[in-house]
């Protein structure tokens, strides 16, 4: 049974990783990189997953010295290993949840009605309630308050789409669906009529009138009243537990339905409940592939409902013992587009603040440059990459270079595109790299993570539709082990690396 085409009313359409904001910042980046123009001087080296292949002397550091900084010397980069770097490893499931919980709790914070604190202080009023609701039970009350702050952000009266139909409620629930398998108590008609006199006084600022309506309705639609809803949630995940035998799952039926996650385990192992961190992480396309299309193809996140789950709770759990730890997360988290801020608190990765600095980088190899086999690797470069490097007296090639982390799954990365894609062809284009601070003031744009050689862009130029849903399907996966945040933008995908990339490469996830 599918509970609804789009869960809940705080996040629904939501887009965890590109969510709609139109800022200054990528409006004055997209013009900028539009007057690009070619200027590539070719060179690339050092690269690879665990060693180089050093084909020169070492790179000699300019600090200290007229002139502009020596260009990166050639060298060749290693391709990854084959098969899947990423793959799912039994004996690391809890890790594998801990990375679900952090890759997926970016929507969280920004899209969560009047930020993610104030959601978590209306949520925590209705605690003795959701207590009270799971007493004897076995429904954890820590998840079940996380239910609350995604299906609603803790507002009992909120309604996706406006019609009472729709989810409705504390708990974002059906009409259709508490009628017809909670025994609640719903009159639609009357449900209808009064939430249209209810938009109507609020229109009017007739206060009094709408808390006299709300309450009315609550009388008759029992998805209005917190107690009721909460006693229904319980209820429904009780019939998927018995139905699953497990609590992650009925959890994670919540929003997708437990008939289409029972469809999704069919495909996966014939129908065996398994932990929904196997279910996710042990399907992709070359594996498991029917298990993993279905489970892509229901949209709306809900595959991603369970980790969004998890990081409610530790947003809730923050709130509770550590308010000024919450602040400080928000303000990582809401400070870009995506999380690059969290895998990169500015307190622990300084951007390189001119040429000369970035140039230090090179010769203590903390920057590496591309490699120069980028066809071999699945790689092509931009020749705009560095563009404007002349107006601050340097090369090109200075700005073709990576952190040691960054190039490595850059080098996986396209990889497994092409081993998805299943053509030899597939070709990833990198547009830019490693900047500093002085050519992102030419660039007249702010961002410390790519300043400090951790991010990379691609253009959204496909050889076909094969490699554009590989690409898309380790975008998605990468971002879910938190290896990667990526952010859309109209012509390419900013992809920033996390610090333990490289480990997680040779050790696993």
């Amino acid at each position: 049974m599918r509970r609804r085409a789009t869960a809940c009313a705080s996040f629904c359409g939501a887009d965890a990783v590109t969510p709609r904001r139109a800022t200054t910042l990528r409006s004055r980046r997209a013009r900028i990189r539009r007057r690009r123009v070619a200027a590539f001087a070719g060179l690339a080296a050092f690269a690879g997953l665990a060693a180089l292949i050093v084909l020169g002397v070492a790179i000699i550091s300019s600090a200290g010295k007229s002139g502009p900084p020596p260009l990166p010397l050639p060298g060749i980069g290693r391709p990854a290993k084959p098969g899947d770097p990423f793959a799912y490893v039994p004996e690391r499931q809890a890790d594998f949840v801990v990375r679900a919980t952090a890759g997926s709790a970016h929507v969280l914070f920004v899209k969560s009605p009047g930020g993610a604190l104030a959601t978590a202080a209306r949520v925590a009023a209705f605690r003795p309630l959701i207590d009270s609701a799971v007493t004897g039970t076995g429904v954890d009350p820590g998840l079940l308050e996380a239910l609350v702050f995604v299906e609603s952000a803790g507002r009992p009266a909120v309604i996706a789409g406006g019609d009472p139909a729709s989810a409705s409620g504390l708990t974002q629930i059906l009409a259709q669906t508490g009628q017809s398998l909670l025994g609640m108590h719903i009159d639609l008609a009357r449900s209808r009529r009064l939430t249209a006199q209810i938009n109507d006084a609020g229109a009017r600022g007739q206060d009094a009138r709408v808390a006299r309506l709300v309450r009315a309705r609550a009388k008759i639609d029992d998805r209005f009243d917190p107690s009721q809803a909460l006693a229904a949630t319980v209820r429904y995940l009780q019939i998927a537990e018995r139905r699953f035998g497990r609590w992650d799952l009925a959890f994670e039926s919540y929003h997708m339905g437990i008939g289409n996650l029972q469809s999704v385990l069919n495909e996966y192992d014939s129908g065996r409940a398994v932990p929904y961190v196997q279910l996710y992480f042990d399907t992709a396309p070359d594996h498991r592939p029917a298990a993993y299309r279905l489970l892509a193809s229901f949209g709306d996140d809900s595959s991603l409902y369970y980790w969004r789950l998890l990081g409610a709770e530790r947003i809730m759990g923050l709130y509770r013992t550590d308010r000024p730890g919450l602040a400080r997360l928000v303000a990582l988290q809401t400070a870009a587009g995506s999380n690059a801020r969290v895998l990169h608190p500015g307190d622990l990765d300084r951007p390189f603040g001119d040429p000369t600095a970035l140039d230090r980088a090179y010769a203590a190899r903390a920057v590496l440059p591309l490699p120069s086999n980028a066809g071999r690797l699945g790689l092509r470069y931009d020749p705009g990459i560095g563009a404007l490097a002349s107006r601050l007296g340097v090369t090109p090639a200075l700005y073709r270079g990576l952190r040691p982390p960054a190039l490595d799954l850059l080098i996986a990365l396209a990889a497994r595109v092409r081993s998805l894609s299943g053509s030899p062809a597939s070709i990833l284009t990198v547009t830019s790299a490693v900047s500093d601070l002085r050519y992102q003031q030419l660039l007249g744009v702010s961002d410390p993570p790519a300043a400090g050689g951790w991010s990379f862009t691609i253009a959204r130029r496909y050889a076909g539709s094969a490699q554009a849903a590989a690409f898309q399907a380790m975008l998605d996966r990468l971002q879910a082990l938190d290896l990667i945040a990526w952010e859309r933008y109209p012509s390419e995908i900013e992809i920033t690396v996390a610090r333990d990339a490289s480990q997680a490469l040779v050790h696993g996830p």
